[in-house]
């Protein structure tokens, strides 16, 4: 039987279906947001054999149909995700998958299938709503509901899932997810938005939310089932094993942790792992649950070191690697490593290392986007890779995953502010980092490597930017605030908090929290840190490089707007194409002319760029009396010749005019082919321009003495 339940969210009414569409998934809802229209299953199966993880899967399915589209290429039927989708499904993920019961192993998946799709009322933030809303009416335990919502800003007024005219002027979009508790997720782009209004609007965006749960916690007392308690769960307990493990290693993985170096830290706590499971391996052979408790053994090892790792932090002030709390690691920057490529950067902080290389092309390299977003294109693209060999490890090399989708994303966030417009630099922008070594926060060393990249290409980018990834570990009212964590740190903390900006607010802000209870007293505490971390890195970065050069490289392409007389448009062009046609044979460049006069001239390096643009140039130029220019001679006859001073203009260079002797023959002294110069003596009312040699020179030998 279907239901539904709505309420006015960001002045339009919010709409949640069931009852009626795929009643055989576990639990499926239809959300109903403006004309968007989004269809929400989720489903659970047994866990696959020789799982140890918890295998979510959540799918954001774009039908183009929904946007009244037909997919482009030959094929005409939707291929893999777009980076919008991808992007999408780990905005869902991200504070779902904390709620699920810990050490959960059966299969999970979400999917949420685009219907009908009103940019004005975002779809994906529908989506996020209907997973929660899916979840909870179903019997695959969670522990929900949560909400999300987007904010923006007009007129310095917080707004609620803004449309897109208001998006186009507002300097923030932010995504904010959480439950009644707090706040679970952040995803945000910015203008240089200060980190006090940041706050300000993640709690108005968290008022918001506690709606959107309400109207949920409604729903699930009407049509919740009850949720499934036959779920296989990885968690092994034993107190008994658990205390001799604890007795059997001692303070050894304390000790093994405060090894600075990670190569080395990690082969010492390999060390004390194999011989701990060895030992205990042995010991339990003969015993009928040895199964069970060499799986206790090794979860109380991880146990172990995540309880080691915090109380050092917490109790004690000591981080791993020796540092302070808000202490940021080590850097080096070094930028133009690559002779070839259009700008390069290395930014290494500590253990982590990122190479980014930037790439200028024309108008026409921008990318084309084939989905569901309003925009058809953009000029402007950061990608990341990471290889195996930055962790020292082996393994396949595939397309982008999602990870490096979402951390490429993040860092084009974080940029895009600072690129200048296309009036400015009307050049197509690709910059990839490669990830060569990695220690935590490997996302915001792409950035900062990405603004050495792009400042070595000579993109006049507006200011730079820097990224650093903060920390949090927190037992009761005891608490840590980390500057630039390791690896080790996030994966053992509470909280892994991104913030990307410049010297004067932040650009890009990215917040993961995996515990309850975090107050905004603490997030403008970790801000304020981040802030002087911002700073200090920005500082050693300007010792590389203090502002974009001043010059392109002379292997990047040379894009040249130039604004010429509308009435000689046709001067450039020339009869049937020819004018045209000959300077793209001559310079390999590409030529496009606008109505109003404008022309752009793409070419491929810097020297043939300025080779169309200077034969432009004579073609549009005015023959100016008194001016001496090199002419080739076109024609001659028994009394002169004609000399072609610019492109299509020719003038008279008389017998008596070529030399300051008497000449008898043109052919004496000239014949067609040549180059000549020549003085523009005159010009009559039929505009017939005469020329003579014989002043040309002798101003010219005036001058020399």
């Amino acid at each position: 039987m279907q239901k539904e339940w709505s309420l006015e969210f960001g002045g339009r009414d919010l709409v949640i279906e069931s009852g009626a569409l795929a009643k055989q998934a576990n639990g499926s809802v239809l959300v109903r947001y403006g004309e968007s229209v989004i269809l929400v299953t989720a489903t659970m199966d047994d866990p696959r054999p020789g799982m140890d993880f918890f295998p979510l899967m959540v799918n954001y399915e774009e039908r183009l149909y929904s946007a009244g589209k037909i997919p482009g290429g030959f094929i005409k039927r939707e291929g893999r995700p777009s980076e919008a989708a991808t992007l999408t499904s780990r905005l869902i993920d991200r504070p779902l998958r904390p709620l699920f019961p810990e050490g959960m192993r059966d299969d999970v998946q979400i999917i949420a299938t685009v219907l009908s799709v009103d940019n004005d009322n975002p779809p994906d933030i529908a989506a996020m709503i209907g997973a929660s809303a899916a979840l909870c009416i179903s019997d695959i335990p969670f522990d929900g509901p949560i909400g999300g919502v987007k904010v923006g800003m007009v007129e310095d007024e917080f707004v609620i899932n803004p449309t897109l005219e208001q998006q186009e002027e507002s300097p923030l979009d932010l995504i904010v997810a959480g439950n009644e508790a707090g706040v679970m997720m952040v995803e945000s782009a910015a203008d240089e938005v200060k980190e006090e209004q940041l706050l300000d609007a993640i709690e108005f965006g968290h008022q918001e939310i506690k709606k959107v749960i309400s109207l949920q916690e409604e729903i699930v007392a009407e049509i919740g089932k009850e949720k499934e308690t036959d779920i296989r769960l990885a968690v092994y307990e034993d107190e008994d094993v658990e205390a001799e493990v604890k007795e059997y290693v001692g303070e050894q993985i304390k000790e093994a942790l405060q090894i600075t170096d990670k190569l080395e830290r990690n082969q010492q706590l390999d060390k004390i792992r194999t011989e701990t499971k060895e030992h205990f391996a042995e010991k339990f052979s003969e015993t009928e649950d040895a199964e069970h408790k060499n799986k206790v053994v090794k979860s109380t090892l991880g146990d172990l070191k995540k309880q080691a790792i915090r109380s050092l932090v917490i109790e004690e002030g000591i981080r791993i690697d020796g540092r302070q709390k808000d202490e940021v690691r080590p850097i080096w920057c070094k930028v133009g490593l690559l002779p070839r490529t259009h700008g390069s950067g290395v930014f290494t902080r500590g253990e982590t290392q990122a190479l980014t290389v930037a790439t200028l092309g024309a108008v026409g390299d921008e990318q084309i986007l084939d989905g569901l977003e309003d925009a058809d294109s953009k000029r402007y693209m950061h990608h990341y890779n990471f290889p195996s060999f930055s962790v020292g490890e082996t393994g396949p090399i595939r397309g982008p995953g999602r990870r490096e989708i979402g951390h490429g994303a993040l860092g084009e966030k974080a940029l895009k502010p600072m690129i200048p417009d296309y009036d400015e630099f009307p050049y197509t922008i690709r910059v990839v980092s490669e990830v060569l070594e990695s220690n935590g926060s490997t996302s915001q060393a792409s950035i900062c490597g990405s603004t050495l990249a792009l400042m070595d290409a000579g993109v006049p980018i507006k200011k730079p930017v820097a990224g650093i990834a903060m920390g949090l570990m927190k037992e009761g009212d005891q608490l840590a605030i980390l500057t630039d964590i390791q690896g080790i740190e996030d994966f053992n903390g509470d909280m892994d908090f991104k913030v990307a900006g410049t010297e004067d607010g932040v650009t890009a802000l990215q917040m993961d929290i995996k515990i309850d209870g975090v107050s905004k007293e603490i997030l403008a505490e970790a801000l304020e840190q981040a802030k002087i971390g911002r700073l200090h890195i920005l500082e050693e970065m300007s010792k590389a490089i203090s502002e974009p050069r001043d010059h392109l490289s002379p292997y990047a392409p040379n894009i040249i707007t130039m604004e010429i007389d509308p009435d000689k448009i046709r001067d450039v062009i020339g009869p049937g194409g020819k004018t045209i046609k000959k300077i793209v044979e001559v310079t390999g460049a590409k030529l496009d002319i606008d109505d109003d006069g404008t022309v752009v001239i793409a070419a491929e390096d810097q020297a043939s760029g300025f080779e169309a643009q200077e034969m432009v140039n004579k073609i549009t130029e005015d023959v100016e009396v008194g001016k001496i220019y090199e002419g080739e001679v076109k024609k001659t006859t028994h009394y002169g010749a004609f000399v072609e001073v610019l492109p299509g203009k020719d003038g008279l260079l008389h017998i008596s005019e070529m030399a300051d002797h008497h000449v008898k023959k043109v052919e004496d002294l000239m014949e067609e082919g040549d180059e000549v110069t020549v003085k523009v003596t005159g010009i009559d009312d039929k505009d017939r321009i005469n020329l003579s040699r014989k002043d040309a020179l002798a101003e010219l030998e005036n001058e020399e003495d």
